[in-house]
């Protein structure tokens, strides 16, 4: 019998072509100073690789697996002996339900709506397992989110106006 090794992602990075950081997530202890180390780290190694290199590299005794697509890398840290294949469909999983979301998702939409980006991985990934491989699932989840957001600003708002009248 055959037992099937889930996966443990260390963190996730999301960086811009010219290095910036859109997006961290991290399932390991990092102290801040160590994270920053790696974030600069991985920058170096990710953006200066040529375009015809394979998406895997081997960082610290562990194996990063990124992918560009538009003007983001999408980089995962995984164990040595995971396979990074599987990394990549979670990777294009991710980048799909983003696309969903956002409609032709851009590296504008996750700078003035990171908090969207994170509850989109937070529905994917939970402490670095893959926990929803739906996407229609995430689609629901991330609709029924949006739809509790609208109804406490709705509240917060007649709130307001009945404390505003109430002051007058």
């Amino acid at each position: 019998m055959v037992t099937l090794k889930e996966i443990k992602i260390q963190f996730v990075l999301l960086i811009s072509r010219q290095g910036k950081v859109r997006l961290t997530k991290w399932y390991s202890p990092y102290s801040q100073k160590e994270r920053t180390k790696v974030i600069r780290e991985l920058s170096g190694v990710i953006l200066t690789r040529g375009p015809k290199l394979c998406n895997f590299v081997e960082w610290r005794g562990y194996k990063v697996v990124y992918k560009r697509y538009a003007s983001l890398y999408f980089c995962m840290c995984i164990d040595q002996d995971d396979n990074e294949l599987e990394i990549l469909e979670i990777i294009h999983h991710f980048v799909e339900i983003l696309d969903r979301y956002f409609g032709s998702v851009c590296e504008l939409d996750l700078i003035f709506n990171f908090h969207k980006a994170y509850y989109i991985l937070d529905e994917l990934l939970i402490a670095g397992e893959l926990q929803e491989s739906s996407k229609k699932t995430v689609a629901r989840l991330i609709a029924a989110q949006d739809s509790l957001v609208e109804t406490a600003k709705e509240q917060a708002s007649s709130i307001s106006n009945i404390i505003a009248q109430a002051t007058k």
